[in-house]
């Protein structure tokens, strides 16, 4: 209910009040009805609104309550677990070129969105780097660049000393940096983008949890808490949510709850050693490492936990403790918050859009990339929405498979996590 207190994250401590979007009266038929108010749901509503198109997005609990409230802030165009080769190896052409492209350019759309609707989300446009950790991670990354280049990306290598200069981490031979990557307040994003959906005349319902899409002689009836409407179109953007009609598509992903860590702000002269242009950093351990900075110097990082009992407190110190070996710091900083959040991994780390019937869509895979890699899914399920022929998206589109013991997932994830600590062990890390 809007009366609880949702859990506090940087992002909830940081921004202001949201408006009240539970008693929004809906009309009773309209041409698209969107169910999830993430950045994939609301960036489909965005671009279907932009083409005149009558839209309701259905939230089941409070916008940005899910993955698009609950992360980093990083926006980073590229893939996780997968770089350009990958890709071409399991997509033909020219299927993979599209989506190459399409990925690529996620986070200059990201940009370009803030800055077409004047969204005020502390989006700074700096870069995005990935120290490489030992000679063959370099090796990696060197291959990557040069593949990204191919495809007419300004991504580049930089030496062991530029890294070294960036983060002050002496450990790495070199890394990736991507200028069109950076960050941003995700919370601030989100509510941004859904104040351009109703500026259009979108429609967005809070506290409305679908519980059933039926076929109807005009299309879809969508039933939920509250209520039914009628829709010619409906898009499923629920991500690893598995209640409700969300377990279709939640269930065909791994779910990792990842626990971020903001600290206190940090002196100036901290900041200027350890991150002098600000860029959000991601290294490419087994064991990843991870932080970036906010508008008030506080910094950011985090981290999984292999046993969830007590994660917040045991997480939260080891975050620092891992912050103040990485990076030197003279003083262990004091944390200001800690929360958590869940990501969906798909099985072959990359994006897809599911058909549930004729104009029934869903996307899902962001795999760790939520706010580019979203809204690039978004704009390719407007594009299916408005009728494009599926051998054309960019965004492969397969049949929705449940992964089988999906509920054990996690646990699975939790053994993996210790494994690949016990791998950077091995190789002398962190």
């Amino acid at each position: 209910m809007m009366g609880e207190r949702r859990p506090p994250t940087l992002w909830t401590l940081t921004a202001d009040p949201a408006p009240d979007r539970t008693v929004v009266i809906l009309p009773q038929r309209a041409d698209v009805v969107v169910i999830g108010g993430g950045f994939t749901g609301m960036t489909a509503a965005l671009a279907l609104v932009r083409k005149g198109r009558s839209v309701v997005v259905l939230e089941r609990s409070r916008l940005g309550d899910g993955a698009s409230g609950t992360n980093a802030g990083f926006v980073v165009p590229n893939f996780a677990k997968a770089d350009p080769d990958a890709v071409r190896r399991k997509l033909p052409d020219p299927a993979a070129e599209r989506l190459l492209r399409l990925v690529g350019e996620g986070a200059d759309q990201v940009f370009e969105t803030i800055r077409a609707e004047g969204i005020d989300c502390d989006a700074r446009q700096t870069g995005w780097l990935q120290p490489a950790y030992g000679k063959e991670a370099a090796n990696m990354l060197r291959r990557r660049a040069a593949a990204w280049n191919a495809l007419g990306r300004p991504v580049r290598f930089l030496s062991a000393n530029a890294v070294q200069h960036e983060t002050s981490m002496a450990i790495y031979q070199g890394g990736l940096f991507d200028p069109s990557g950076g960050a941003i307040h995700p919370l601030k994003y989100l509510s941004g983008l859904a104040d351009a959906v109703t500026r259009r005349g979108g429609v967005i319902r809070e506290q409305a949890e679908v519980t059933a899409v039926t076929r109807s002689e005009n299309g879809w009836r969508v039933a939920f808490t509250g209520g039914e409407l009628a829709a010619a179109v409906v898009i499923l953007a629920t991500n690893a949510f598995t209640s409700g009609v969300a377990g279709r598509l939640g269930s065909t992903t791994v779910p990792l709850r990842v626990y971020q860590v903001a600290t206190k702000p940090l002196s100036e002269a901290v900041v200027n050693r350890i991150s002098p242009n600000r860029l959000p950093v991601g290294d490419t351990r087994m064991n990843l490492f991870t932080y970036r900075l906010d508008r008030d110097n506080r910094l950011i990082s985090g981290g999984m936990a292999i046993n969830p009992v007590g994660a917040f407190r045991r997480v939260g110190n080891a975050v620092v403790d891992r912050l103040v070996a990485e990076l030197g710091l003279e003083t262990p900083p004091e944390v200001e918050v800690v929360w958590t959040g869940v990501a969906a991994m798909t099985p072959d780390f990359l994006p897809r859009i599911h058909q549930f019937g004729p104009g029934f869509y869903a996307g899902i895979g962001c795999n760790g990339r939520g706010i580019a890699m979203t809204a690039q899914l978004g704009r390719v399920l407007a594009r299916a929405a408005l009728g494009e022929a599926a051998e054309n998206l960019p965004v492969p589109l397969i049949s929705a498979r449940r992964l089988p013991f999906h509920a054990l997932k996690p646990l699975a994830a939790s053994a993996a996590l210790a494994q690949a600590r016990f791998a950077d062990w091995r190789r002398g890390g962190a």
